[in-house]
């Protein structure tokens, strides 16, 4: 009877063991998968903006020997940007107070007024590029650059975030300043003075002067 007990002890405590050694190994995989998904975002981010600065480059070179791939070059330096999420961060509490359709005719035009002066400075999208700290938290990213533009290294930070399971540009901060914040300035306090209609009219205006 004592040899019996003493088996169905050993028994327990090797199933016990069993058990607590196959948790520790789950766990253990638990606490890397992040991790792997964080490195596998990383090197996907890391790839995207590798791939969307040798596009634009070429992009450029061959529209300067042939100016009808202009278009060809506007699409690849913009379709990779969330207008939406610029826009709204842009307009922030602003943006919570105009109707759905109001929101999509700015974004729209918000949109296109960026893409329209998009061109218009060659020598960013030329500059030599170091790709440094690529971090990625959840959904959303940030690549640090250096650029060097005309001669001086210039720092160039991108802030992505997934959506709809690709990567989106929605700020481009140069030397410490943001694309989002730049816009920010001028549209909320544009908005507060003068109100939205007011703004939109502002922004029909500036998108005719640059088409």
């Amino acid at each position: 009877m004592l040899v019996y007990l003493h088996m169905k002890q050993i028994r327990f405590l090797n199933n016990s063991t069993m058990k607590s050694n196959l948790l520790l190994v789950l766990g253990t995989l638990l606490l890397w998968a992040p991790l792997v998904v964080a490195q596998d975002a990383e090197t996907e981010v890391r790839a995207l903006i590798t791939q969307r600065d040798q596009e634009i480059k070429a992009a450029v070179r061959g529209m300067k020997e042939d100016p009808a791939l202009q278009e060809v070059a506007r699409s690849l330096i913009n379709d990779q940007i969330d207008f939406e999420e610029m826009g709204r961060l842009s307009l922030g509490r602003y943006y919570e107070d105009i109707s759905v359709q109001q929101r999509q005719d700015f974004v729209e035009i918000f949109g296109e007024i960026v893409r329209s002066q998009s061109l218009g400075d060659l020598s960013v999208y030329e500059a030599p590029v170091t790709i440094g700290t690529v971090m990625v938290r959840d959904n959303k990213a940030s690549v640090s650059t250096v650029a060097e533009i005309r001669g001086t290294d210039v720092e160039v930070s991108y802030q992505l975030h997934r959506k709809g399971g690709k990567w989106w540009l929605y700020d481009i901060i140069i030397d410490g300043v943001g694309t989002v914040e730049g816009y920010s300035v001028s549209f909320q306090t544009y908005v507060r003075k003068r109100g939205f209609d007011a703004f939109m009219q502002s922004l029909r205006k500036r998108l005719a002067t640059t088409e």
